[in-house]
């Protein structure tokens, strides 16, 4: 089926939509219905009500997961911001893989930075085909390789990724084999002479793997031992700013850092 809007005969009033989506999130309301909240390829994040999705299984079943990949099938109404959800085809879940804390961990952060940092009805295609890339990477015992590519290129795509290469105060290009600065409440890389009181490292290895993860998919790391030391700094500079740009904690970072990376 081909995805898009199917305009109804009557007067125009309800719009008919068929996406490719991933569900973020779902609260119940009222005695049986849940708000779903789902990112979209053509549509981006959008929120809608499920009715009666909590006691049936019929239209939805284990579909409103998060981390879901599904096929859509939802109605719009001019001037309402709920959309009325009509039926999730499954096209992946992340219940068919084997799980346990870490993997877990990795699935909430992804579903947190989304459903906090994504606006309402804004399409993003990069970000859509980056999420499927690093669920299809995410695995028991493998899971520092995709939480890293992701929160770095989340940086990148919302438009806060500064130059790795260079001091942020002076311009000035980094030592090959030198270390660089950062600082909790400031952007990007500093220098040794710029550096500020309670500045963290980020090692030579750090920055030229980030040019690589950024020059390449993130299957094309996926054979590479990835223990969780690997790259930490980088990881940790990359969800520091997220926090500091979205201007909120994320618990999903809080979890990540209870195993250590």
């Amino acid at each position: 089926m081909q995805g898009g809007p199917l305009v109804s005969p009557w007067r125009g009033a309800l719009t008919e939509h068929s996406y490719e989506a991933v569900v973020l999130r779902t609260w119940p309301i009222r005695e049986a219905d849940l708000i779903v909240s789902f990112f979209t390829r053509e549509a981006g994040k959008v929120k809608g009500v499920a009715k009666s999705a909590a006691k049936s299984r019929r239209r939805f079943g284990g579909a409103l997961e998060p981390m879901t990949h599904v096929r859509a099938h939802y109605t719009t109404r001019p001037r309402q911001e709920l959309v009325r959800l009509d039926s999730f085809e499954i096209l992946h879940s992340p219940l068919r893989e084997p799980a346990d804390y870490g993997r877990a961990a990795a699935l909430a952060f992804f579903t947190e930075v989304l459903d906090e940092m994504l606006p309402d009805h804004d399409p993003q295609d990069a970000t859509f085909r980056l999420l499927l890339h690093v669920l299809e990477q995410t695995r028991v015992d493998r899971i520092w390789m995709p939480v890293t590519y992701f929160a770095l290129w989340m940086v990148r795509l919302m438009g806060w990724m500064p130059d790795l290469r260079q001091c942020t105060v002076c311009g000035r290009p980094f030592e090959a084999q030198g270390p660089a600065y950062w600082h909790p409440d400031g952007d990007g890389l500093l220098c040794a002479e710029h550096r500020k009181l309670g500045s963290m490292t980020m090692s030579p290895a750090s920055r030229l793997l980030a040019e690589q993860l950024f020059h390449a998919p993130a299957e094309r790391f996926a054979a590479a031992p990835w223990p969780r030391s690997r790259a930490a700094d980088l990881r940790r500079f990359a969800m520091q700013s997220l926090e500091r740009h979205g201007e909120q904690r994320l618990q999903s970072v809080g979890a990540l850092a209870r195993l250590g990376g």
